[in-house]
């Protein structure tokens, strides 16, 4: 028996039985997920309040897994799943979570992250967009950048300063921003591996609902770094396996998936493509060349190393364990990985690694590695950033010396 007396073999058997009894492909995608939050098989670790059974983590990945084996279509993919819902669970009032949390299980409702800004770098805490409550509402000004998603979300996860009279950490509000609307406009960026992923969010005079804060009025703080830690969650992205059949709900669930993971097609690049350099050495013909053969091995190593910290993840996910310091460490692994990666890719095509078009190297994904693996250290938190964690948050080292941490926010930006 495992955890709360549950067994995989029991799980798989009820719910195999449930979806015959349920489950057709010429219904629509969202009456579809209305079952599956009517049921508690959405999102089964989550409370059975709020459309789960109250189960162990680990029953998340099983359920999921198990819904694409039969033939069905799950919870939806985005943000809104990964990290809106457990910050709102975490943090939110009982009256929006009671608003907000179902239409992000039946995939009504999409979501985006506005946490970067162009002049707070990697120091979040020091961003300046304004939240001003006037009346039932905030008003919000200011700019946010690199916005995965943006451009297409219906809510937006917000840090905004709400006092500057403060020092920084404290002055801050966590919203539940609603994207469609005039004061808010999503920019595309263009990358210089020519992808548009990104945005950059213009907010001005851009309006939320006073019952959308979530956490306290200042308490934003810990409520951002609940997000965070969700998405420093070490784990590849891959897109489900749906059945090919033809159907209403499998159609809409392909297409939704296609849209998410579209912005993510460069990722496998970004991260380094471990798994094509030994191919890539063979077609080089280089293989047998002792200097690339030690970067090669050096590499494989790494890669292991890396594998075996995402299973350490994946394992206290299982046992319910919030997100934790090996968040950290896999984020810096996987940038020690990406780099090593393109290293050994530049070190078999040399010169060649830059050139693009059907005649490059491996038609021109080398070059794309080289362009886009900067990013690996700088998306989800810098290397610097999680460095400074597990310094001082896992091995307990003193802090880094932060002279601005206790004086108001306002006498900040006048320095500056």
């Amino acid at each position: 028996m495992t955890e709360a007396g549950l067994e995989p073999g029991q799980i798989r058997a009820e719910l195999a039985s449930w979806v015959g009894q349920h489950w057709s492909p010429d219904m629509s995608l969202r009456e579809w997920r209305e079952l599956l939050a009517d049921s508690g098989w959405g999102a089964p670790s989550w409370p059975e309040r709020w459309g789960g059974r109250g189960w162990p983590a680990w029953t998340d990945d099983l359920v999921a897994s198990e819904l694409i084996a039969l033939g069905a279509v799950g919870a939806p993919v985005g943000l809104g799943m990964a990290l809106a819902a457990p910050t709102l669970l975490a943090h939110g009032s009982e009256e929006i979570k009671q608003r907000l949390i179902r239409p992000i299980l039946t995939g009504e409702q999409t979501w985006c992250q506005l946490f970067s800004e162009p002049g707070a770098g990697s120091d979040l805490a020091g961003l300046s967009t304004s939240a001003v409550r006037d009346g039932a509402q905030w008003v919000v000004n200011g700019q946010k950048v690199w916005n995965t998603s943006a451009h297409h979300a219906d809510m937006g996860m917000l840090l905004a300063r709400s006092d500057s009279q403060v020092p920084k950490h404290r002055g801050l509000t966590y919203f539940a921003l609603p994207m469609r609307q005039d004061g808010v406009e999503a920019r595309p960026l263009r990358q210089m591996n020519f992808h548009a992923s990104f945005n950059e969010v213009f907010l001005t005079d851009a309006r939320v609902p006073a019952e959308n804060v979530v956490g306290d009025v200042g308490g934003g703080w810990p409520v951002a770094l609940t997000t965070l830690a969700y998405e420093r969650r070490f784990g590849a992205m891959r897109p489900p396996r749906y059945d090919p059949r033809a159907g209403r709900a499998l159609d809409e669930a392909r297409a939704e998936s296609d849209a998410h993971f579209a912005v993510y097609s460069w990722y496998p690049q970004r991260a380094g493509r471990a798994d094509l350099v030994v191919e890539h050495a063979r077609i080089a013909g280089v293989a047998g060349d002792p200097v690339i053969r030690q970067a090669i091995a050096r590499l494989i190593t790494l890669q292991r190393v890396s594998a075996w910290t995402a299973e350490r993840t994946a394992a206290a996910r299982a046992r319910g364990a919030r997100p934790g310091a090996e968040g950290s460490v896999g984020k810096l692994a996987l940038s020690n990985l990406a780099r090593e990666a393109a290293s050994a890719h530049s070190m078999i095509a040399r010169a060649q690694a830059l050139l693009t078009g059907p005649e490059s190297p491996m038609n021109g994904t080398i070059a794309e590695v080289l362009l886009s693996v900067p990013a690996q250290s700088i998306a989800g938190g810098t290397d610097e950033i999680q460095k400074n964690i597990i310094a001082e948050k896992v091995l307990g080292l003193p802090p880094e010396v932060r002279v601005d941490k206790d004086i108001p926010f306002a006498q900040i930006r006048a320095r500056g």
